[in-house]
């Protein structure tokens, strides 16, 4: 069995020695296993690739894909699918949060038959308290309003067959929401609880509220998979107006019937100050929605290869 481990990363040489290391000791401790270990640079700026390529002299089952530019996260890892040749894929962070001693585990679970094996964190070490909170809050969103079912605390490190990965690259969505893509194709599924560890070293190469920035995580996977808020802004502006109409038959009467003088401006900016906001809100709604067909109609590719190493071979 061939077995593809596919990391994105940018700016990882302090913690690339030891992730190697225990990656290495791990995959040669397991029996009939053959394997390869992609690594998709972000166009690093630090001497990570002289670290991989050090690396290589003795092992040449690691390659690298060279980006052309900075193209982040998940472009990174399709590339990785892309290029990757095993029966199954398992892609992870190089910051060693994700521990390697893992492997075998989802491995044994793919032997069973499963096509998507997730990680679900118990513990996740050295994170701050309101970026988790923030993060159980985005799937919790995301699970009401789209059509899929992401586990709380399953993150980016999982296995996936052949044939699941197959399955993602013939999709041709500009900016998918990897996440959800792995529970959205289907086929089936398990998971692996284990306690996440904090960064071994370096800075995070992401912001903390990631997840609350426009086109990031929380939007792209609302909107990814579901309609449901441009509904959502529909029903609003139809409750908004409906309020507004009963309020100006309550003017009416009181005027008519009992000669009372509402006062006029705090209702009126009030009124106005929310009606504002209402169509402010739905205009942002579908503004994510075109953006992101804004995105797809352009035909471009997903990401650009400046070159590859150890593909040959």
């Amino acid at each position: 069995m061939l077995l593809s481990v596919v990391f994105s990363f940018r700016n990882e040489s302090l913690n690339l020695p030891t992730l190697l290391d225990r990656l290495e000791r791990v995959l040669s401790g397991l029996p009939d296993l053959d394997y390869e270990i992609i690594f998709v640079n972000d166009l690093s700026s630090d001497n990570s690739m002289e670290i991989l390529l050090d690396r290589r002299r003795n092992n040449p089952k690691i390659k690298i894909v060279n980006m052309s530019r900075r193209f982040g996260i998940t472009p990174c890892v399709l590339a990785g699918f892309e290029a990757s040749r095993g029966e199954a894929v398992i892609y992870m962070d190089a910051d060693l949060q994700d521990p390697p001693e893992l492997i075998p585990e989802l491995l044994a679970k793919y032997q069973s038959g499963v096509d998507v094996v997730h990680t679900v964190r118990t513990k996740r070490k050295g994170e701050a308290p309101a970026k988790i909170f923030v993060t159980i809050m985005a799937y919790r969103v995301i699970n009401f309003f789209s059509n899929i079912e992401l586990r709380e605390n399953a993150g980016d490190f999982k296995l996936l067959s052949r044939r699941v990965v197959n399955e993602i690259l013939r999709l041709s969505e500009y900016d998918p929401f990897m996440r959800g893509l792995s529970v959205w194709v289907g086929f089936p599924q398990d998971f692996v609880y284990y306690e996440r560890d904090a960064r071994f070293s370096g800075k995070t190469q992401f912001p903390l509220f990631r997840s609350l920035n426009p086109g990031k995580e929380l939007l792209r996977g609302i909107t990814s998979y579901s309609s449901m808020p441009l509904y959502f802004a529909l029903i609003l502006g139809i409750s908004v107006s409906f309020s507004a109409f009963c309020y100006l038959i309550y003017i009416v009467i009181s005027r008519l019937f009992f000669d009372m003088h509402l006062p006029g401006w705090p209702a009126m900016m009030a009124t106005m100050l929310f009606l504002g906001g209402v169509i402010l809100f739905t205009i942002g709604v579908l503004g994510v929605y075109i953006g992101k067909i804004f995105d797809n109609v352009q035909g471009r590719p997903r990401y650009i290869i400046a070159d590859k190493i150890g593909f040959d071979e």
